[in-house]
């Protein structure tokens, strides 16, 4: 069986013309055998792919001939089966939504911390730090001694920045997120409030669980990921959390024993959200797969409830 690789990367970069690059990239990318979803806009590029190593390979040499995407740099796992349904092109306004313009993120990259210096900055007393990811992401794990914004969406941060500002004097200031993209507009975007001492955590929290030995971690808890693993702990080892498919919150063991609790259909996060009519849509869709299963298929519904990042 051939292995498939499945690589996520981001770059920020200036694309002028970033409307005409989806054609062809689209193209290469279905003759190469690829899926996955692939964003562009005018700041750069960002996505996560699958494929055979040689059809990878094949965009993601292509994506390396965009303006300042030679060193661009991507993370690989692998699985057994292609864990997306198709190949998606689509043209944003921001491959991450902050919702702030005249912030220049490629810049960021000076105000990097590498996971092996992290500690000791985010030991400062005089450093805030802050984990700009959602609250049901933080909710899960989070750095020692870091401030959680409450966010539901990466646009409210701004908002949440600006009010907290205003009720402290902040002098220095140390951001982390799941693989650093998100931490590249929050830098920038920081630097443009008048913030010059910001930082962030190189290659994010994923790096850092990778290559800092556990018993000198300042991490605790588990880090939620965006893809089947749901969460994960150190040296990226698979984490103890599933997924709620209906609302994409994690859920433990224990909340499997709510009431509230079914299947496909709902947790105790959400139990209350649905209505009637969209439990019965979302009992009927688990029940599709479930057949889909027995006969020994992949349903649709299944691959789109996966794939959520």
């Amino acid at each position: 069986m051939t292995q498939i690789v499945i690589a996520a990367f981001y770059k920020f970069t200036a694309l002028g013309d970033f409307e005409d690059r989806r054609a062809p990239l689209s193209e290469i990318g279905k003759e190469a055998g690829v899926r996955g979803t692939i964003l562009l806009a005018h700041e750069g590029i960002n996505g996560t792919i699958a494929g055979s190593r040689a059809g990878i390979d094949k965009v993601l040499s292509h994506l390396q001939a965009f303006p300042g995407c030679h060193d661009l740099q991507w993370k690989e796992s692998f699985a057994d089966k292609n864990p997306f349904y198709r190949l998606k092109v689509r043209l944003k306004k921001e491959i991450v939504t902050l919702g702030v313009t005249n912030i220049v993120p490629e810049d960021s990259h000076q105000n990097y911390v590498p996971p092996a210096e992290w500690n000791g900055v985010i030991s400062d007393p005089k450093t805030l730090v802050i984990d700009t990811r959602n609250d049901y992401e933080v909710s899960i794990g989070t750095f020692e001694g870091a401030i959680n914004p409450g966010t539901t969406s990466f646009r409210e941060f701004p908002d949440w920045f600006r009010q907290y500002r205003a009720r402290h004097d902040i002098k220095k200031v140390a951001m982390f997120c799941t693989g650093g993209i998100r931490c590249e507009k929050s830098t920038a975007f920081l630097r443009h409030e008048g913030i010059e001492d910001v930082m962030h955590l190189q290659g994010g929290i994923l790096k850092y669980l990778e290559t800092v030995p556990e018993e000198q971690s300042l991490w605790r808890g588990e880090c939620f990921v965006f893809d089947h693993r749901v969460s994960v702990g150190h040296n990226l080892a698979p984490g103890t959390y599933d997924m709620c498919h209906a609302c994409r919150m994690p859920i433990t063991e224990a909340d499997k024993t709510s009431a509230h609790y079914l299947q496909g259909v709902s947790c105790p996060a959400c139990f209350h959200l649905h209505s009637e009519k969209k439990k019965r849509a979302l009992a009927e869709r688990q029940r599709q797969i479930e057949l889909a299963k027995k006969r020994g298929q992949t349903h649709l519904g299944a691959i789109q409830s996966q794939n959520h990042s």
